[in-house]
């Protein structure tokens, strides 16, 4: 087995995890998997193809869409930042 898939599979575990903890103890694990995870998808996609590369930054985006919803407002001036 391909060691990006067993590298992306342990990275779903551990967000899973992660989203187990209580909130105040989830901020630096999960910017630490937001950080990892578009080497893992460039590196899915590298060894398998954009298709598959493209599926993983949809589940990506679906697993993150409030923290990147935050950092996309806050980083292009548009609404208001809570």
């Amino acid at each position: 087995m391909q060691l990006s898939v067993v590298l992306s599979a342990c990275w779903v575990i551990c967000a899973t995890i992660v989203a187990m903890l209580p909130m105040k103890y989830q901020f630096l694990p999960g910017v630490t998997l937001l950080i990892c995870a578009p080497a893992l998808i460039l590196w899915l996609g590298f060894d398998f193809g954009w298709f598959v590369s493209a599926l993983a930054l949809a589940a990506f985006v679906s697993m993150f869409r409030y923290p990147l919803r935050y950092f996309w407002r806050k980083w292009s001036g548009r609404g208001e930042v809570q």
